[in-house]
């Protein structure tokens, strides 16, 4: 029988936690106070928690720490640039660590998500009990270019013109600056088009036959904006880190309990890259989805995710 998401659940604390650097992330708790300690980590750059993120663990057994990432979301002020890289987000998980008085917590996270997870634990290994995994993103040079450059752009030709025909034929030769470049004026009108087209060439590559573009019609939202401005800026600066930095220190993780999850129709983040950290992760469980997209929805994602929480406990 599969497992389904745990029913919906409040906080029993919120807070927003003063970085001292112009950033006030926001950081809530639900769950059981004394339980096992689970940060969940949102995908993006520059996405957000939801409401229904808190519902992949079991609340009498875990206590459940989410936060939206600097920017994003609930995190003030929204869309800020400054001060926001890889090592700041990891800055901030450690920081809300000591403010919860945590000793050590598992760490969720899916995509960039998953991205974070991987790199707070080879910086702090001995603080991590265990990760599990989703849509796996590495953050090589060649992940972004399959959706930025020569890849996803094969799967998905009319989206792909339509993502391209947005800049003119100059821009082109490097769509990733066009796109952060606009979304930099300051012109709200510019920005909007410039988030609707991002987040439709997204929705695409994700969703496949199932994306309706139209469904993007109207205002565009300031949170929208704030995350299209905060992946480009990632991408732009190669998520602030070395290249190929995650593969190159996998030693770290060796002893460290990890299930790693990925959809075979995942074309955001294709299944090579978990494959890839599996076969340096040996110890690892490594399961893969015959059915399931990039997103943590469905019954099959939804069971696999459910069933890794509640088997590390």
């Amino acid at each position: 029988m599969l497992k389904k998401l745990y029913p919906s659940i409040e906080p029993f604390a919120s807070q927003w936690l003063d970085m001292g650097d112009g950033h006030e992330v926001y950081v809530e708790q639900v769950g059981n106070p004394n339980g096992v300690p689970v940060i969940f980590l949102h995908g993006g750059p520059g996405s957000s928690c939801k409401d229904h993120h808190r519902c992949f663990f079991n609340p009498e057994k875990y206590h459940v720490i989410l936060m939206d990432q600097r920017g994003a979301g609930r995190s003030k002020p929204l869309g800020r640039l400054k001060n926001n890289t890889t090592h700041h987000l990891i800055a901030d998980m450690e920081r809300i660590r000591e403010t919860l008085g945590i000793e050590q917590w598992l760490l969720f996270g899916g995509s960039w998500g998953a991205t974070l997870a991987l790199l707070y634990a080879q910086q702090y290994v001995q603080k991590t009990l265990g990760l599990v995994l989703r849509g796996t993103f590495l953050a090589r040079s060649k992940d972004a270019d399959w959706f930025l450059k020569d890849g996803a752009s094969r799967l998905f030709p009319k989206a792909w013109l339509r993502f391209t025909q947005h800049i003119s034929t100059n821009e082109r030769k490097n769509v990733l600056a066009a796109y952060y470049n606009r979304l930099s004026i300051d012109d709200d009108e510019i920005r909007q088009e410039t988030t609707r087209e991002w987040d439709a060439w997204g929705g695409a590559v994700v969703l496949g036959d199932d994306f309706n573009a139209d469904e993007l019609n109207g205002d565009v939202s300031e949170k929208a904006i704030a995350q299209a401005r905060i992946e480009t800026h990632y991408a732009m600066n190669n998520y602030f880190i070395e290249a190929n930095y995650i593969l190159k220190n996998t030693v770290r993780l060796q002893e460290l309990p990890c299930t790693i999850i990925h959809g075979k129709k995942d074309f955001m983040c294709p299944i090579e890259s978990s494959f890839t950290l599996a076969q340096a992760l040996p110890k690892a469980q490594f399961v893969v989805l015959p059915n399931a997209t990039h997103l943590a929805h469905g019954d099959e994602m939804i069971d696999a995710l459910v069933g890794a929480a509640d088997d590390m406990l």
